[in-house]
């Protein structure tokens, strides 16, 4: 299969239609420039217009990105910087493949971005999560500066990459101060990121935009931060998502590119000083980009005026470009073959739908297996897709990740049996509505937004239990919904006894604050919970047993049940049609 190519064959119009706009009559002894600043941000491993989780054409990815931003350059040329905001790492199998398959090529990623020649990158969360011998390795093949202001080296105090950079083009200075959200240890296992820790954003960007202001003397200054807009407190201690909150308490930025929460966003905020600030999120896939353009008018070297204007760019439209097609044929290839592995066969589908309902065949096959690996007493475990499904027949590596979305490790971890009720009841009081009557939502849905027809919270939370034993009583409220049955071989279970229990890596640090708030202790005493971890992520695991095994049939455990029982049929059937769009 070669990768999915249509010809450019209004490129050129695109460049003329651009130069006139370009050229513009300037009062005289002044001169106009015009810069443009193109983003892409959580990219997550489409770098081809290809999907091959699904194994089908993909609307987005840097092949097509690529051939916009040769547009553009046709008519910019060194005017345009070319920028990524991090989360490139991780996603597709095409970034898995060259993370830790094929280690001893060129990264994919990096001799893409090299190809396409970005300016400057910044490193993301799910970056951080390939580990230190994965980002380390495609950091020093970029042949640009990846930033990371606020990523510090425990043992000096100094910043571990190049914090800000600096570009001139026709006598103005511009600088891009790269910052990442610093709620990395409320997610990742310590050994990801050995050796650092993450200064928070705000303190980062006041203390470099001093520095940048008294060295550089800039005319333009960008941020490039790898967290979303919408500020909030993660375990009482992590500030996430502070980019708009930078943007409008800390002057000198023009333009504030941001990402990291995959949420479309292009508005000015006013900063304390009057002036107006760009922020831009592209959202995620490399499906748009943030399109940027600058006009400065120069008088005696000094800018005396700025205009910054922005907008989002569907890149849909545009075609893989021929350089790129012929140029990267063979990774495609590689990437291609591996996926399509057959690594055994299932006698029967399966699906995330049915697991938001009662047990399912998807998410206790998981069980399963963590229990096995783990020798857990008790699993804990929630769908990572919204809507994936696996036919039955031949199963592929794609197949796995449309099982399992991310490079999770797994934590055997302690708790009383009175701590593993207070987990389930946190993660079904978020998952379930309190039903009145049996007219009433099943689940917790969210009925207002675009997207309407989706749950009030994160599916990714919702945790149902192996090894036990239990119903669930919707007519309940939180702390009262959980009856504990028995352990699952029918022996009492006893609330004073202390279980192990086997949590993914992003839950057993703390993420989703799931079992902060079950076990009410700090993240730091949760950790001392952790009795043990994979040397691998979950989806190795999951490789290795199925090819082992070679013919399985996954089946619902069924160790669980919602009650009242005729209340939950009805409305199951009812928030089923509601969220899968077959009920207008």
């Amino acid at each position: 299969m070669s990768i999915p190519n249509i010809r450019v064959a209004f490129m050129k119009n695109v460049a003329i239609v651009l130069f006139l706009l370009l050229v513009g009559c300037a009062p005289s002894g002044t001169k106009t420039i015009k810069l443009k600043l193109i983003e892409t941000s959580d990219v997550h491993g489409n770098y081809f217009p290809y999907d091959f989780i699904n194994q089908r054409n993909s609307e987005g990815g840097l092949a097509r990105v690529a051939c916009y931003v040769d547009s553009l350059r046709a008519v910019y040329g060194d005017n345009l910087l070319l920028l990524d905001n991090g989360d490139i790492l991780q996603g597709q199998p095409s970034a898995y493949y060259y993370n830790y398959i094929d280690t001893a090529s060129v990264h994919v990623a990096a001799d893409i971005m090299n190809s396409m020649r970005f300016d400057v990158g910044n490193v993301g969360n799910h970056d951080l999560e390939t580990g230190h011998d994965v980002y380390d390795r495609w950091i020093k093949q970029c042949n640009f500066p990846v930033l990371g202001a606020n990523i510090v080296k425990q043992s000096d105090g100094e910043p571990y990459l190049q914090p800000y950079a600096v570009f001139e083009r026709e006598g103005i200075k511009i600088v891009v101060l790269g910052l990442i959200t610093p709620a990395i240890p409320a997610w990742l296992h310590e050994e990801l990121w050995a050796g650092l820790y993450f200064e928070d954003m705000v303190e980062a960007a006041e203390k470099w935009m001093k520095i940048i202001q008294e060295k550089e003397n800039p005319d333009i200054v960008i941020g490039l931060f790898h967290a979303g807009k919408d500020a909030r407190l993660l375990l009482d201690r992590y500030r996430e998502d502070t980019s708009v909150e930078i943007a409008r308490d800390i002057p000198g930025f023009d333009v504030v590119l941001i990402g990291h929460d995959h949420t479309l966003y292009c508005d000015k905020v006013v900063n304390t000083e009057g002036d107006s600030v760009l922020v831009v999120n592209p959202g995620h896939n490399a499906l748009f980009v943030s399109d940027v353009g600058i006009t400065l008018t120069v008088k005696n070297k000094k800018v005396i005026d700025k205009q910054v204007s922005g907008c989002l760019t569907n890149v849909e439209s545009y075609p893989a470009c021929d350089d790129f097609v012929n140029a990267y044929q063979t990774q495609y290839n590689d990437i291609n073959a591996y996926v399509n592995e057959k690594i055994g066969v299932f006698t029967q589908s399966v699906n995330t739908r049915a697991a938001y309902f009662g047990p399912s065949g998807f998410v206790d096959f998981i069980h399963s297996l963590q229990l096995e690996l783990t020798n857990a007493d008790i699993s804990f475990a929630s769908p990572l897709s919204f809507d994936a499904s696996i036919s039955k027949g031949d199963i592929t590596i794609a197949d796995m990740f449309n099982l399992y979305k991310f490079e999770n490790y797994l934590y055997t971890m302690e708790a009383t049996g009175e701590e593993v009720k207070r987990i389930l009841e946190e993660s079904y009081a978020i998952w379930t509505n309190q039903m009145k009557s049996p007219n009433d939502r099943l689940l917790l849905l969210r009925t207002e937004g675009p997207r309407r027809r989706f749950f009030a919270n994160y599916y990714f939370l919702f945790d149902s239990a192996a090894g036990l034993i239990y119903t669930v009583d919707v007519t309940k409220p939180m702390g009262e919904k959980i009856t504990i049955v028995s352990m699952a071989d029918g022996t009492p279970f006893h609330k004073d006894k202390k279980y192990k229990i086997v949590v993914t890596s992003y839950r057993g640090n703390g993420g989703g604050e799931l079992l902060i708030r079950a076990l009410r202790i700090s993240q730091e005493q949760l950790r001392d919970r952790i009795l043990s971890a994979t040397e691998n992520d979950f989806r190795y695991y999951l490789i290795d047993y199925i090819r082992e095994k070679k013919v399985l049939t996954p089946r619902a455990l069924n160790q669980w049940k919602f009650i009242p029982e005729n209340w939950v049929k009805q409305a199951a059937a009812r928030d089923y049609a509601y969220l899968f769009g077959e009920d207008d």
